[in-house]
């Protein structure tokens, strides 16, 4: 939109004060003020005031783009929409479909977009404005590639824009798996697959949170995040019954950092299984065959866990073979 057409009088009127570079400042503000304030009005009186209100925001955010008073008309942008709002629920019916178009337009269309509240047009999309809405967000969001692990993105206007539009979308709709689709399209550390495993775990999927972690254990190598991921992925599998899944979780975690801390937390995972016994013998042995070290260890963690008492045989075999 040109700033210097007039397509309403009060849309106008802005055009022409924000045209006059001459006049100071808070002169023009005190007039785009008295604009906002005589639109307030016209939405009171439910005459015609959805035209000028999303008129008059296009004119705004216009202007606003690299100003230098780009702040001040952030907040009379924010004030028209939520009168724009106010005028597309009071007034007469709207096309939902046409309302999200534009929504999404004034979102994604400038540098400096605002920001939409969905919540403040929910009525006036009604289900197949919103729908389409969702509709046409999800299938530009989709569009953009996701930032793999270790990669760094490029978050340019466009993947900003819309990246806040989802978002807004998920908090406003509810939906997981529009949450899923936002955090997912950043997998760049394992925090990020935490996050992703986190939100399914919340909404009670746990089948797909620990499949998230399976994916984030191997997107890290078991560095990072992956502890994290790991207790996750455990609490969900011992919630859902799945005691050999767990096992496997803490296995892989013990691999990627053999230390005792991750053997005994195998321990306990796998005790409670009575897969211990196996699981102990084919763990030790592999540290016998690469980090004794760690077995020595291991070795005497189990000894001090004794405390004095009748020492089992398969440790007293342990220590033989480490002190042999």
């Amino acid at each position: 939109m040109r700033l210097d057409v007039a397509v309403d009088a009060l849309p106008g009127r802005a055009a022409t004060v924000l045209a006059r570079v001459d006049v100071p400042w808070p002169a023009r503000w005190d007039e785009l003020a008295s604009v906002v304030a005589e639109l307030s009005a016209l939405v009171r009186a439910g005459s015609g005031a959805e035209v000028v209100a999303r008129e008059l925001v296009e004119v705004l955010v216009t202007a606003a783009q690299g100003s230098a008073q780009r702040g001040a008309l952030a907040g009379l942008v924010d004030r028209v929409l939520d009168l724009h709002a106010v005028a597309c629920a009071d007034g007469p019916p709207v096309d939902g479909r046409e309302l999200a178009a534009w929504l999404l337009r004034v979102q994604t269309g400038f540098a400096e977009p605002p920001e939409v509240r969905l919540a403040s047009y929910a009525s006036s999309l009604g289900p197949e404005g919103l729908a389409f809405y969702r509709a046409e967000a999800v299938a530009r969001f989709e569009r953009l590639p996701v930032i793999g692990f270790g990669e760094t993105g490029r978050y340019d206007r466009e993947r900003w824009a819309l990246l806040r539009v989802m978002e807004e979308l998920a908090e406003h709709t509810g939906d997981v798996d529009l949450q899923v689709l936002v955090l997912s399209k950043d997998l760049s550390s394992g925090w990020h697959y935490l996050q992703v495993a986190t939100v399914l775990r919340d909404a009670g999927r746990s089948a797909e949170a620990v499949e998230w972690v399976e994916r984030g254990l191997v997107a890290t190598g078991g560095r990072g995040a992956a502890t994290r991921l790991v207790d996750l992925g455990v609490d969900e599998c011992l919630r859902a019954g799945w005691q050999g899944r767990a096992v496997g979780l803490r296995r892989r975690a013990f691999a990627a950092r053999p230390a005792w801390e991750t053997y005994a937390r195998l321990r306990a995972v796998a005790s409670s299984s009575g897969d211990w016994p196996v699981v102990r013998e084919e763990v030790l042995a592999e540290l016998a065959a690469g980090a004794r070290d760690v077995l020595r260890q291991v070795v005497q963690g189990e000894l001090d866990a004794v405390s004095g008492g009748r020492v089992p045989e398969w440790l007293r075999r342990w220590r033989e073979e480490l002190d042999g």
